[in-house]
Protein backbone atom coordinates (compact mmCIF):
# COMPACT_ATOMS: atom_id res chain seq x y z
CA UNK A 1 0.00 0.00 0.00
CA UNK A 2 1.47 3.49 -1.16
CA UNK A 3 1.69 5.64 1.67
CA UNK A 4 -0.24 9.18 1.34
CA UNK A 5 2.87 11.74 0.47
CA UNK A 6 4.71 10.80 -2.48
CA UNK A 7 8.35 9.46 -1.96
CA UNK A 8 9.27 11.63 -4.64
CA UNK A 9 8.19 14.61 -3.01
CA UNK A 10 9.53 13.13 0.50
CA UNK A 11 13.42 12.82 -1.21
CA UNK A 12 13.12 16.40 -2.96
CA UNK A 13 11.95 17.95 -0.01
CA UNK A 14 14.87 16.33 2.32
CA UNK A 15 17.56 16.91 -0.19
CA UNK A 16 18.12 13.54 -1.48
CA UNK A 17 17.61 14.01 -5.26
CA UNK A 18 20.57 15.22 -7.61
CA UNK A 19 19.30 14.08 -11.21
CA UNK A 20 16.75 12.24 -12.66
CA UNK A 21 16.04 10.73 -16.09
CA UNK A 22 12.38 12.01 -16.07
CA UNK A 23 11.17 13.79 -12.60
CA UNK A 24 7.64 13.99 -14.53
CA UNK A 25 7.42 10.66 -15.17
CA UNK A 26 9.22 9.78 -12.36
CA UNK A 27 6.72 11.64 -9.70
CA UNK A 28 3.86 9.85 -11.66
CA UNK A 29 4.77 6.37 -11.19
CA UNK A 30 6.06 6.22 -7.60
CA UNK A 31 2.19 8.22 -7.18
CA UNK A 32 0.29 5.34 -8.80
CA UNK A 33 2.15 2.06 -7.83
CA UNK A 34 4.46 0.11 -5.93
CA UNK A 35 7.83 0.57 -7.63
CA UNK A 36 10.54 -2.22 -7.52
CA UNK A 37 13.88 -0.72 -7.58
CA UNK A 38 17.34 -1.37 -7.23
CA UNK A 39 20.74 -0.09 -5.48
CA UNK A 40 24.24 -1.79 -6.30
CA UNK A 41 26.41 -2.13 -2.98
CA UNK A 42 29.87 -3.66 -4.72
CA UNK A 43 32.15 -5.31 -2.00
CA UNK A 44 35.05 -3.67 -2.14
CA UNK A 45 35.20 -3.79 1.80
CA UNK A 46 33.65 -5.82 4.49
CA UNK A 47 31.77 -3.26 5.78
CA UNK A 48 29.55 -0.61 4.28
CA UNK A 49 30.74 3.01 4.94
CA UNK A 50 29.10 6.39 5.94
CA UNK A 51 29.51 6.89 1.80
CA UNK A 52 27.09 3.87 1.49
CA UNK A 53 24.98 5.68 4.33
CA UNK A 54 22.73 7.55 2.08
CA UNK A 55 21.65 4.89 -0.26
CA UNK A 56 20.59 3.17 2.58
CA UNK A 57 18.04 6.01 3.73
CA UNK A 58 16.96 6.40 0.44
CA UNK A 59 16.43 2.63 0.28
CA UNK A 60 14.33 3.23 3.40
CA UNK A 61 12.39 6.00 2.62
CA UNK A 62 11.37 4.25 -0.68
CA UNK A 63 10.43 0.61 1.01
CA UNK A 64 8.19 3.35 3.68
CA UNK A 65 6.35 4.86 1.50
CA UNK A 66 5.21 1.05 -0.03
CA UNK A 67 7.90 0.57 -3.22
CA UNK A 68 9.92 -2.71 -3.26
CA UNK A 69 13.92 -2.34 -2.89
CA UNK A 70 16.60 -4.70 -4.50
CA UNK A 71 20.01 -4.74 -2.79
CA UNK A 72 22.00 -6.05 -5.48
CA UNK A 73 25.46 -7.11 -3.95
CA UNK A 74 28.32 -7.17 -7.17
CA UNK A 75 30.05 -10.86 -6.47
CA UNK A 76 30.36 -10.27 -10.31
CA UNK A 77 31.33 -6.04 -10.91
CA UNK A 78 33.51 -6.43 -7.68
CA UNK A 79 36.15 -8.37 -9.70
CA UNK A 80 36.23 -5.87 -11.79
CA UNK A 81 36.08 -2.70 -9.68
CA UNK A 82 33.94 0.73 -10.73
CA UNK A 83 36.78 3.49 -12.04
CA UNK A 84 34.05 6.14 -11.18
CA UNK A 85 35.22 9.04 -9.02
CA UNK A 86 38.67 7.15 -8.89
CA UNK A 87 42.02 8.58 -9.99
CA UNK A 88 43.69 4.65 -9.48
CA UNK A 89 43.18 1.23 -10.03
CA UNK A 90 41.44 -0.60 -7.66
CA UNK A 91 42.99 -3.53 -5.89
CA UNK A 92 41.56 -6.78 -7.41
CA UNK A 93 40.20 -9.06 -5.09
CA UNK A 94 39.89 -12.88 -4.65
CA UNK A 95 36.69 -14.61 -4.98
CA UNK A 96 36.80 -15.48 -1.26
CA UNK A 97 37.51 -11.72 -0.09
CA UNK A 98 34.50 -10.88 -2.26
CA UNK A 99 32.43 -14.04 -1.42
CA UNK A 100 32.87 -12.78 2.38
CA UNK A 101 32.13 -8.70 2.05
CA UNK A 102 28.88 -9.63 0.36
CA UNK A 103 27.63 -11.38 2.92
CA UNK A 104 28.85 -8.78 5.39
CA UNK A 105 26.79 -6.60 3.73
CA UNK A 106 23.89 -8.27 3.41
CA UNK A 107 23.28 -8.60 7.48
CA UNK A 108 24.36 -4.39 7.67
CA UNK A 109 21.38 -3.60 4.99
CA UNK A 110 18.95 -5.53 6.84
CA UNK A 111 19.08 -3.26 9.59
CA UNK A 112 17.84 -0.95 7.71
CA UNK A 113 15.62 -2.58 5.23
CA UNK A 114 12.75 -5.42 5.81
CA UNK A 115 13.63 -8.30 3.86
CA UNK A 116 10.60 -10.46 4.97
CA UNK A 117 7.49 -11.88 2.91
CA UNK A 118 9.16 -10.85 -0.05
CA UNK A 119 8.87 -6.61 0.99
CA UNK A 120 12.52 -6.58 -0.40
CA UNK A 121 15.19 -8.84 -2.51
CA UNK A 122 18.86 -9.60 -1.69
CA UNK A 123 20.51 -10.19 -5.28
CA UNK A 124 24.09 -11.04 -5.87
CA UNK A 125 25.33 -10.37 -10.06
CA UNK A 126 27.52 -13.12 -9.61
CA UNK A 127 24.64 -15.27 -10.42
CA UNK A 128 24.54 -14.15 -13.61
CA UNK A 129 27.50 -12.23 -14.57
CA UNK A 130 30.00 -15.33 -13.39
CA UNK A 131 28.26 -17.80 -15.66
CA UNK A 132 28.02 -15.45 -19.02
CA UNK A 133 30.77 -16.37 -21.86
CA UNK A 134 32.77 -13.41 -23.13
CA UNK A 135 31.63 -13.88 -26.70
CA UNK A 136 27.65 -14.39 -25.66
CA UNK A 137 28.30 -11.11 -23.80
CA UNK A 138 29.43 -9.72 -26.91
CA UNK A 139 26.75 -11.03 -29.19
CA UNK A 140 23.96 -9.64 -26.68
CA UNK A 141 24.77 -6.25 -25.83
CA UNK A 142 27.80 -5.31 -26.87
CA UNK A 143 25.95 -3.42 -30.73
CA UNK A 144 24.33 -1.18 -27.81
CA UNK A 145 27.41 0.69 -26.70
CA UNK A 146 29.73 2.49 -29.08
CA UNK A 147 33.32 3.93 -27.42
CA UNK A 148 33.17 7.01 -28.22
CA UNK A 149 30.24 7.80 -25.83
CA UNK A 150 31.57 5.47 -23.42
CA UNK A 151 34.78 7.37 -23.50
CA UNK A 152 32.86 10.71 -23.27
CA UNK A 153 31.54 9.55 -19.63
CA UNK A 154 32.12 11.63 -16.86
CA UNK A 155 33.15 8.20 -14.94
CA UNK A 156 36.04 7.54 -16.97
CA UNK A 157 37.53 11.41 -17.42
CA UNK A 158 39.85 11.42 -14.23
CA UNK A 159 41.38 8.17 -15.39
CA UNK A 160 43.01 9.00 -18.88
CA UNK A 161 45.77 10.35 -17.76
CA UNK A 162 47.21 7.94 -15.59
CA UNK A 163 45.26 5.11 -17.96
CA UNK A 164 42.13 3.45 -17.87
CA UNK A 165 42.13 -0.54 -18.04
CA UNK A 166 40.28 -2.49 -20.51
CA UNK A 167 39.41 -4.55 -16.97
CA UNK A 168 37.42 -1.24 -15.69
CA UNK A 169 36.53 -0.31 -19.59
CA UNK A 170 34.02 -2.99 -19.21
CA UNK A 171 32.64 -2.22 -15.63
CA UNK A 172 29.63 0.11 -17.50
CA UNK A 173 28.48 -2.91 -19.49
CA UNK A 174 28.31 -5.15 -16.69
CA UNK A 175 26.28 -2.67 -14.25
CA UNK A 176 23.75 -2.06 -17.60
CA UNK A 177 23.50 -5.49 -17.79
CA UNK A 178 22.38 -5.81 -14.54
CA UNK A 179 19.61 -3.73 -15.00
CA UNK A 180 17.97 -5.32 -17.80
CA UNK A 181 18.54 -8.89 -15.57
CA UNK A 182 17.02 -7.06 -13.28
CA UNK A 183 14.18 -5.91 -15.35
CA UNK A 184 13.55 -8.91 -16.93
CA UNK A 185 13.68 -11.17 -14.11
CA UNK A 186 12.39 -8.61 -11.17
CA UNK A 187 10.37 -6.48 -13.07
CA UNK A 188 12.41 -3.38 -11.96
CA UNK A 189 11.51 -0.86 -13.42
CA UNK A 190 14.09 2.04 -11.46
CA UNK A 191 18.17 2.38 -10.36
CA UNK A 192 19.06 4.34 -8.11
CA UNK A 193 22.21 5.30 -6.98
CA UNK A 194 25.57 8.16 -6.23
CA UNK A 195 25.78 11.01 -8.63
CA UNK A 196 29.03 9.47 -9.44
CA UNK A 197 27.22 7.12 -11.06
CA UNK A 198 25.05 8.85 -13.34
CA UNK A 199 26.88 7.64 -17.01
CA UNK A 200 26.54 3.65 -15.92
CA UNK A 201 22.82 4.28 -14.74
CA UNK A 202 22.25 6.12 -18.17
CA UNK A 203 23.61 3.44 -19.79
CA UNK A 204 21.58 0.63 -18.19
CA UNK A 205 18.43 2.60 -19.10
CA UNK A 206 19.40 2.75 -22.64
CA UNK A 207 20.07 -0.93 -22.52
CA UNK A 208 16.76 -2.02 -21.43
CA UNK A 209 14.93 0.12 -23.94
CA UNK A 210 16.87 -1.23 -26.54
CA UNK A 211 16.84 -5.07 -25.70
CA UNK A 212 13.44 -5.24 -24.41
CA UNK A 213 11.34 -1.64 -25.39
CA UNK A 214 10.71 -0.70 -21.39
CA UNK A 215 10.50 2.09 -20.23
CA UNK A 216 12.43 2.19 -17.49
CA UNK A 217 14.70 5.09 -15.33
CA UNK A 218 17.15 6.04 -13.02
CA UNK A 219 17.68 8.96 -10.31
CA UNK A 220 20.92 9.44 -8.20
CA UNK A 221 21.02 10.98 -5.03
CA UNK A 222 23.32 13.62 -3.92
CA UNK A 223 26.89 12.07 -2.10
CA UNK A 224 27.66 12.82 1.59
CA UNK A 225 29.67 16.42 1.80
CA UNK A 226 30.76 18.85 3.69
CA UNK A 227 29.43 22.89 3.37
CA UNK A 228 33.07 23.06 1.84
CA UNK A 229 32.46 20.40 -0.47
CA UNK A 230 34.81 17.94 0.87
CA UNK A 231 33.39 14.16 1.68
CA UNK A 232 31.95 13.57 5.32
CA UNK A 233 32.79 10.28 6.52
CA UNK A 234 36.38 10.49 6.93
CA UNK A 235 38.20 9.56 10.08
CA UNK A 236 42.26 9.77 10.84
CA UNK A 237 41.94 5.78 10.80
CA UNK A 238 40.11 6.19 7.53
CA UNK A 239 36.32 5.49 6.41
CA UNK A 240 33.62 6.04 9.07
CA UNK A 241 32.40 2.16 8.75
CA UNK A 242 29.22 1.05 9.63
CA UNK A 243 30.65 -1.97 11.31
CA UNK A 244 30.73 -1.75 15.18
CA UNK A 245 34.16 -4.02 14.84
CA UNK A 246 36.07 -1.39 12.89
CA UNK A 247 34.54 1.65 14.49
CA UNK A 248 32.87 1.18 17.92
CA UNK A 249 29.25 2.66 18.70
CA UNK A 250 30.82 5.87 20.60
CA UNK A 251 33.51 6.94 18.06
CA UNK A 252 30.47 6.38 15.50
CA UNK A 253 28.39 8.55 17.49
CA UNK A 254 31.07 11.30 18.73
CA UNK A 255 31.75 11.48 14.85
CA UNK A 256 28.46 12.96 14.36
CA UNK A 257 28.84 14.65 17.44
CA UNK A 258 31.23 16.97 16.43
CA UNK A 259 29.75 17.87 12.72
CA UNK A 260 30.13 21.08 11.50
CA UNK A 261 27.54 23.90 12.49
CA UNK A 262 26.83 24.49 8.84
CA UNK A 263 26.36 20.47 8.40
CA UNK A 264 23.93 20.14 11.01
CA UNK A 265 20.76 20.24 8.99
CA UNK A 266 22.09 18.16 5.50
CA UNK A 267 22.81 15.29 8.34
CA UNK A 268 19.68 15.61 9.94
CA UNK A 269 17.69 15.51 6.76
CA UNK A 270 19.88 12.70 4.96
CA UNK A 271 20.84 10.48 7.57
CA UNK A 272 17.62 10.55 10.15
CA UNK A 273 13.94 9.90 9.74
CA UNK A 274 12.94 13.08 11.81
CA UNK A 275 9.82 14.92 10.26
CA UNK A 276 11.02 18.27 8.28
CA UNK A 277 9.80 20.52 10.91
CA UNK A 278 11.53 19.10 13.64
CA UNK A 279 14.81 19.20 11.05
CA UNK A 280 14.25 22.83 10.82
CA UNK A 281 13.41 24.23 13.92
CA UNK A 282 16.67 21.82 15.21
CA UNK A 283 19.06 23.43 12.30
CA UNK A 284 17.53 27.05 13.35
CA UNK A 285 19.07 26.94 16.66
CA UNK A 286 22.01 29.27 16.75
CA UNK A 287 25.47 29.57 19.15
CA UNK A 288 25.63 26.92 21.76
CA UNK A 289 22.61 25.89 21.75
CA UNK A 290 23.18 24.29 17.83
CA UNK A 291 24.92 21.62 20.24
CA UNK A 292 21.57 19.98 21.24
CA UNK A 293 21.00 19.15 17.68
CA UNK A 294 24.27 17.32 17.02
CA UNK A 295 22.96 15.34 20.03
CA UNK A 296 20.01 14.30 18.86
CA UNK A 297 21.46 13.73 15.41
CA UNK A 298 24.24 11.87 17.10
CA UNK A 299 21.60 9.73 18.62
CA UNK A 300 19.49 9.13 16.00
CA UNK A 301 22.21 8.15 13.40
CA UNK A 302 23.59 5.77 16.16
CA UNK A 303 20.86 4.28 16.67
CA UNK A 304 19.91 3.23 12.93
CA UNK A 305 23.02 1.66 12.36
CA UNK A 306 23.77 0.23 16.12
CA UNK A 307 20.54 -0.19 17.53
CA UNK A 308 19.08 1.71 20.42
CA UNK A 309 21.17 -0.13 23.18
CA UNK A 310 24.88 1.13 21.60
CA UNK A 311 23.44 4.73 20.77
CA UNK A 312 21.99 5.21 24.94
CA UNK A 313 25.13 3.86 25.78
CA UNK A 314 27.03 6.24 23.81
CA UNK A 315 25.02 9.29 24.58
CA UNK A 316 25.15 7.67 28.46
CA UNK A 317 29.48 7.82 27.92
CA UNK A 318 29.46 11.61 26.40
CA UNK A 319 27.47 12.63 29.20
CA UNK A 320 29.43 11.81 31.59
CA UNK A 321 32.84 11.89 30.09
CA UNK A 322 32.27 15.69 29.84
CA UNK A 323 30.76 16.08 33.23
CA UNK A 324 34.11 14.70 34.42
CA UNK A 325 33.34 11.04 35.39
CA UNK A 326 34.53 8.26 34.57
CA UNK A 327 32.82 5.71 32.26
CA UNK A 328 33.73 2.22 30.38
CA UNK A 329 32.36 3.12 27.00
CA UNK A 330 35.25 5.14 26.19
CA UNK A 331 36.78 3.07 23.10
CA UNK A 332 39.75 1.28 24.28
CA UNK A 333 42.91 1.18 22.48
CA UNK A 334 45.38 -1.46 22.99
CA UNK A 335 49.32 -0.54 23.25
CA UNK A 336 52.48 -2.95 23.16
CA UNK A 337 54.86 -2.31 25.51
CA UNK A 338 54.37 1.36 26.06
CA UNK A 339 56.24 1.97 28.92
CA UNK A 340 59.29 3.56 28.72
CA UNK A 341 58.31 4.89 24.98
CA UNK A 342 57.80 9.01 23.91
CA UNK A 343 54.15 9.74 24.39
CA UNK A 344 53.64 10.90 20.72
CA UNK A 345 55.41 7.63 19.45
CA UNK A 346 52.52 5.19 21.23
CA UNK A 347 49.79 7.72 19.85
CA UNK A 348 50.74 8.09 16.42
CA UNK A 349 51.07 4.14 16.27
CA UNK A 350 48.34 3.28 17.76
CA UNK A 351 46.36 5.76 15.45
CA UNK A 352 45.61 8.27 18.49
CA UNK A 353 46.91 11.44 16.69
CA UNK A 354 47.35 10.85 12.45
CA UNK A 355 51.21 11.99 13.29
CA UNK A 356 53.49 13.42 15.52
CA UNK A 357 53.46 16.18 13.97
CA UNK A 358 49.55 16.43 14.68
CA UNK A 359 50.94 15.62 18.16
CA UNK A 360 52.99 18.52 18.71
CA UNK A 361 50.50 21.29 17.02
CA UNK A 362 47.79 19.90 19.86
CA UNK A 363 50.21 20.55 23.13
CA UNK A 364 51.85 23.76 21.71
CA UNK A 365 47.37 24.33 21.78
CA UNK A 366 46.83 22.96 25.04
CA UNK A 367 44.93 20.37 23.72
CA UNK A 368 46.28 17.30 24.43
CA UNK A 369 46.13 16.02 28.01
CA UNK A 370 46.44 12.80 29.85
CA UNK A 371 44.78 11.21 32.58
CA UNK A 372 43.25 14.71 32.89
CA UNK A 373 47.11 16.13 32.97
CA UNK A 374 47.88 19.28 30.41
CA UNK A 375 50.99 17.72 28.26
CA UNK A 376 53.15 20.77 27.83
CA UNK A 377 56.14 18.38 27.01
CA UNK A 378 56.28 16.46 23.15
CA UNK A 379 59.19 14.48 24.77
CA UNK A 380 56.87 13.28 27.99
CA UNK A 381 58.01 9.57 27.91
CA UNK A 382 55.22 7.07 29.54
CA UNK A 383 55.36 5.81 32.85
CA UNK A 384 53.98 2.78 34.64
CA UNK A 385 51.74 4.56 37.01
CA UNK A 386 50.43 6.25 33.90
CA UNK A 387 48.22 2.90 32.76
CA UNK A 388 45.24 2.61 32.41
CA UNK A 389 45.55 6.09 30.75
CA UNK A 390 42.82 7.92 29.39
CA UNK A 391 44.02 10.94 26.66
CA UNK A 392 41.78 13.57 25.73
CA UNK A 393 42.36 15.06 22.41
CA UNK A 394 40.92 18.04 21.56
CA UNK A 395 37.94 19.26 23.84
CA UNK A 396 35.72 16.22 22.50
CA UNK A 397 37.33 12.60 21.58
CA UNK A 398 38.35 10.61 24.37
CA UNK A 399 40.87 6.97 24.38
CA UNK A 400 41.63 4.58 27.30
CA UNK A 401 44.84 2.92 26.47
CA UNK A 402 45.58 -0.51 27.98
CA UNK A 403 48.83 -1.80 28.36
CA UNK A 404 48.71 -5.72 26.12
Amino acid sequence: MLAEKNVFDTLKERGFIAQCTDETEVRKMLGEKSVTFYIGFDPTANSLHAGHFIALMVMAHMQRAGHRPIALVGGGTGTVGDPSGRSDLRKVLTDEIIEHNCECFKKQISRFIDFSDGKALMVNNGDWLRKLGYIELLREVGHHFTVNRMLAAECYKQRWEKGLTFLEFNYMVMQAYDFYRLNSDFGCEMQLGGDDQWSNIIAGVELVRRKTGNNVFGLTNKLLTKSDGSKMGKTAGGALWLDAEKVSPYDFYQYWRNVDDADVKTCLSLLTFLPMEEVNRLSALKDSEINEAKKILAYEVTKLVHGKENADAAAKSATEIFAGQSSENIPSVEVEDAVGKKLLDVLAAAKVIESKAEGRRLIAQNGLNLNDEKISDAEYVFTEKDFPAVIRKGKKKFYKLILK
